[in-house]
């Protein structure tokens, strides 16, 4: 395998990686965001409509708001990846003996040394792309981002969070539909807000390291508090019966 497909196919777990993350935090903030919003409108008003129109109204602009943190948290980090590289090139043509060494150090301590130190140190040397990228890898710890990337990014939360926030909306939409009341709906709420954060953790400890168990609890406890804020906050303005 040559060496730019060689990259590429290092780049697509750290891309996909990017996605599940980005999935994950527009859904949970999302869901745990609107969760808490519900049911503060739906404890201190008690009027469904008032309840959907303020739950999709958080949905839509939380989904919005996330998107376009992403996006220009993505375009920040490319920025600073392209003046650290720019950096970089430029104390390679001022003081390419220092950044020969920098090469060295990081070589040695990887555990190369004499002959073969030397050998590497020349070769990566001998090609300034791969010079550079050693360098912004393993000095500075930078990854290079495309512009792509922030859009999708921005349009993963985005969708990710509507999803996410569409969860804990879903008992009241179904109000009408089965005679329900907003009590009852507001258990159901907290009911399937709750299973849901409890899968989201569980799975993102099966994909990265923990256990499972202890973070979807985590997870699941923190929706419980944003539910519990947004009560006794809606509980201060209820409308009187």
């Amino acid at each position: 395998m040559d060496l730019p497909k060689a990259k590429n196919s290092l780049a697509e777990p750290h891309k996909l990686n990017s996605s599940l993350r980005d999935i994950i935090l527009g859904g949970q903030d999302g869901l745990v965001n609107v969760l808490g919003i519900l049911l503060g409108i739906a404890i201190a008003s008690n009027d469904l409509r008032i309840i959907l129109a303020g739950g999709l109204a958080a949905t839509f602009a939380e989904s919005v708001s996330m998107a376009a943190v992403a996006f220009t948290s993505t375009r920040a980090q490319q920025s600073f990846y392209e003046s650290e590289l720019a950096r970089e090139k430029r104390e390679i043509k001022e003081v390419p003996e220092m950044e020969v060494e920098e090469i060295r150090e990081i070589y040695r301590k990887k555990g190369f040394s004499g002959r073969l130190l030397e050998d590497v140190v020349a070769k990566i040397t001998s090609d300034e792309e791969v010079w550079l990228d050693e360098m912004m890898k393993f000095e500075l710890g930078l990854q290079p981002v495309e512009t792509r990337y922030a859009f999708l990014s921005g349009l993963i939360v985005g969708l990710a969070a509507v999803v996410g926030s569409l969860i804990p909306l879903l008992p009241f939409f179904f109000i009408p539909v089965f005679g329900i009341s907003i009590v009852e709906a507001i258990w159901f709420s907290l009911g399937i807000s709750s299973v849901a954060l409890f899968i989201v953790g569980a799975y993102k400890a099966k994909t990265t390291v923990g256990d499972w168990k202890k973070s979807g609890a985590e997870i699941a406890v923190i929706g419980i508090v944003s539910a519990l804020i947004g009560y006794i906050v809606g509980l201060f303005f209820k409308a009187p019966m």
